[in-house]
């Protein structure tokens, strides 16, 4: 009887690996391949994607913010049979047909670093913690009190919990007055610079800046420069490469810390819940948030960035 058991027990094993799906293909739809962040992304899956499988096939394609395109892009993952696909989606719901079709074809489908209405996962930032460790190090720094203002920027999902966090923050601290937190920094250097030189002039005393992204607060700190603004603090969210720069530069003081996401994490378990669903595992939870780490001028050095050499 107990060989009987054993034998049995064996038995269930070999068909439980034999019904495993193999991961032989993946589809990758990013926003921009000429972006370091999406360039991490596609190298953290692409080295999941090896890990789980040496012989996978993965196509990483940029969408380039066209939409369409994107749409087009998935239209031709589920041409080519791919298992898997991992999307950085060009709008919240635009996306939902062409993403059920491709789980009506048997392809999971799985969001990175921004939602997607009717995909298997989505894996992200934890962007409300970012913004509370940003804005709590302005808190820390100015010890509650000071006049500050919140940078907004592109209202996504991601910004839109940024701020929350680092209105939480503020609120809870009765030091702290808010000056302004509606001005829109389009995310980009450009337009930090333009809503920065306007609060410059029409504030005459700013202790400190939360922008939303770090090319904001990079444009943020050339109007300071320019207007001969100094002991202003700006934090901002990223962690990207030329913001981590700017924290070894001792030549750019007012630009103190950024709550850093991991670009190439974030796409490794996304492609590792991807493979889950694709053998009939669901997500504990459909969304999963990576939690933010604080980078500042102390501790940059010991800061793995997205340029950084991984495993």
């Amino acid at each position: 009887m107990k060989t009987l058991l054993i034998t049995v027990s064996a038995l269930a094993m070999m068909v439980s690996a034999s019904s495993a799906k193999e991961l032989k293909s993946i589809g990758i739809s990013l926003a921009s391949l000429g972006n370091p962040f999406f360039v991490a992304l596609a190298n953290g899956a692409q080295a999941e994607a090896k890990k789980i499988n040496p012989n996978v096939k993965v196509t990483t394609i940029g969408f380039e913010q066209d939409l369409n395109k994107q749409i087009d892009q998935i239209d031709n993952f589920i041409a080519s049979g791919v298992d898997l696909i991992l999307l950085n989606p060009g709008d919240k719901n635009a996306l939902e047909p062409a993403i059920r079709k491709a789980q009506a074809k048997g392809i999971v489908v799985v969001s990175v670093d921004t939602a997607a209405k009717g995909a298997d996962v989505t894996v992200t930032t934890n962007n409300v913690q970012a913004g509370e460790i940003a804005c709590k190090y302005i808190v820390d720094k100015l010890d509650g009190k000071g006049s500050v203002i919140i940078q907004n920027g592109p209202q996504n999902s991601a910004i839109m919990d940024r701020v929350q966090g680092c209105k939480t923050v503020f609120g809870a601290a009765p030091g702290i007055k808010v000056l302004s937190d509606d001005q829109d920094g389009k995310s980009s250097r450009d337009g930090g610079m333009a809503v920065m030189q306007s609060h410059l002039t029409r504030f005459p005393k700013i202790d400190a800046v939360f922008a939303v992204a770090d090319p904001q607060a990079i444009g943020s700190n050339l109007a300071m420069k320019q207007l001969g603004r100094k002991d202003i603090i700006i934090t901002s969210v990223d962690g990207a490469p030329d913001l981590e720069a700017e924290l070894k530069d001792a030549k750019s003081p007012s630009i103190a810390a950024t709550a850093s996401q991991d670009p190439y994490m974030m796409a490794r378990e996304a492609v590792r819940l991807g493979v889950e669903v694709l053998n009939g595992k669901n997500p504990e939870k459909s969304v999963v948030l990576l939690d933010s780490r604080l980078v500042t001028r102390d501790n940059v050095g010991d800061y793995k960035g997205w340029e950084a050499a991984r495993d």
